[in-house]
């Protein structure tokens, strides 16, 4: 009987997922004492103040203890989780000799053994290997006894989740000799766990045979009727744990509902907001979003006001470039963008988020429907990733969704302005000298009015509007 020594067990430490983040809350232990991991394998979904992500192990080896149960937040570069990789392997350095502040996932990482002939793998989503040093927060309080965590998967993983090779023998030792196994990697298996797909009935479409999460998600399309169709913004956000007392309940402030409460106050009292308001005739583009539907160019992709919508916004955005800005307050300058990232507001499980689709001005109507819905689609599981939410440089918030007429919204922070959609109903309007029922929706655009003037504002809003009432437009003036 071999006896575990210290110099076999692996300390891996809470990463820094995101720019500069100092802590995560562990979400979710996918693993408990006593199991089998292997190199790549996700054991523990973490949550930021920017979203939620998974964190792959970088060794095999056995799990020796978990340091923290789910729910405690833990500061960047403590060690969450050890595993006895066994063979002898050297021993890491003391926490005395690698101080945790500088010991960020690269560092962790950095003893992960390079597949022949390949390079290091990036290990979360959005974002490479960390190279510079965090700040660390003094711990609000004194560690919490490990307690076992619980086995049961209850979150969907999304379909951008670490790629780190699975070694060939973590399928050699989970299969029974003689039985031919689906290939797949860890997480794709635990989606399908949790979806109750069985592998052996999914066609794979990845390189050398591999079952992908398309494939999942394309099983479970083929084996549910079909949902009615999501819209943005329209997932009623969930409350996170709560403290109930007989009169009140409490709930606390922290991950993205704290990150957004502090975003949306340092926007709204740092710059000057200014809102204005059309109601507008949008019956031809209600007409122009069904045809379309009926399109082949637009087969299996999400159709609806939305996107021609965002459209109409990126068309008044190239004819008044200069609404696409920043305000730099240290150079004291406008920064105008030469490109869009546009923002939709999103409501997700875990509160508002407003992720963007990176350069939406290049895109074609066809691909802009594509990335609309794969950015619907993410921020629905709560799994989108903190790379998406950077950089965004306009913003749509679709309050319609909710049956609302029209809102102030609040700049996103770093951005020019936001676009609030109402609900678009029927409503008696003149039309051709006559009165008919016509699909009639308000808009409101928020802009920050230090850089943009109410002249600027008014023509941008004016031509969504006019675009959205004509939207042969899209064709005229593109």
């Amino acid at each position: 009987m071999t006896t575990m020594t210290e110099a076999s067990v692996r300390e891996f430490k809470m990463p820094d997922v995101g720019e500069g983040l100092t802590e995560a809350e562990i979400l979710k232990w996918y693993v408990q004492p006593g199991d089998t991991v292997t190199d790549g394998q996700v054991v523990c979904e973490v949550e930021t103040a920017k979203a939620a992500v998974e964190l792959p192990i970088p060794y095999d080896g056995v799990v020796r203890d978990l340091h923290f149960p789910e729910g405690t937040t833990v500061d960047v570069g403590t060690a969450i989780i050890s595993v006895d990789v066994g063979g002898g392997s050297a021993a890491p350095a003391s926490a005395a000799e690698q101080p945790a502040a500088a010991q960020p996932a690269a560092a962790a990482l950095a003893e992960e053994p390079k597949a022949a002939g390949s390079g290091r793998q990036p290990v979360l989503v959005g974002y490479g290997v960390a190279t510079s040093s965090t700040r660390r927060r003094p711990r609000k309080g004194p560690e919490v006894p490990v307690q076992q965590a619980s086995t049961a998967i209850q979150t969907e993983l999304n379909g951008h989740a670490p790629t780190a090779p699975e070694p060939a023998r973590a399928a050699a030792q989970a299969a029974p000799a003689g039985l031919d196994r689906p290939l797949a990697k860890p997480p794709v298996r635990k989606l399908a766990k949790d979806l109750g797909v069985d592998l052996t009935t999914v066609v794979p479409t990845g390189p050398d045979g591999i079952i992908t999460r398309e494939d999942v998600h394309a099983a479970v399309a083929a084996a549910v009727p079909a949902a009615p169709e999501p819209s943005v913004a329209s997932a009623p956000a969930a409350a996170p744990a709560s403290y109930d007392t007989a009169r009140e309940t409490r709930i606390p402030v922290k991950g993205v509902r704290k990150a957004t409460a502090a975003a949306m106050v340092g926007s709204a009292f740092t710059a000057p907001h200014v809102t204005e308001f059309v109601t507008v005739d949008v019956t031809r583009t209600m007409k122009l979003v069904e045809e379309l539907k009926a399109d082949k160019e637009f087969a299996g992709l999400r159709v609806n006001p939305l996107l021609l919508i965002a459209k109409a916004l990126l068309v008044a955005i190239r004819r008044n470039p200069d609404v696409n800005a920043s305000w730099d307050e240290a150079a004291q300058e406008i920064v105008v963008k030469h490109y869009v990232n546009l923002g939709i507001a999103a409501a997700t499980p875990r509160g508002l988020i407003v992720p963007n689709i990176k350069d939406a001005h290049a895109k074609t109507l066809p691909q802009l429907a594509e990335s609309l819905g794969e950015l619907v689609a993410t921020a629905r599981d709560g799994k989108t990733s903190p790379a998406a939410m950077q950089g965004g440089t306009v913003t749509i918030t679709n309050v319609g969704v909710f049956g609302v007429d029209t809102g102030t919204p609040i700049l996103n922070p770093g951005e020019s302005a936001i676009l609030a959609v109402g609900a678009i109903k029927p409503q008696p309007w003149v039309h051709k000298g006559k009165v008919k029922p016509r699909q009639v929706t308000t808009l409101a655009l928020s802009f920050d009015h230090r850089l943009v003037d109410g002249e600027l504002g008014s023509k941008v809003l004016a031509d969504v509007a006019a675009i959205l009432e004509q939207p042969k437009r899209l064709i005229t003036w593109a």
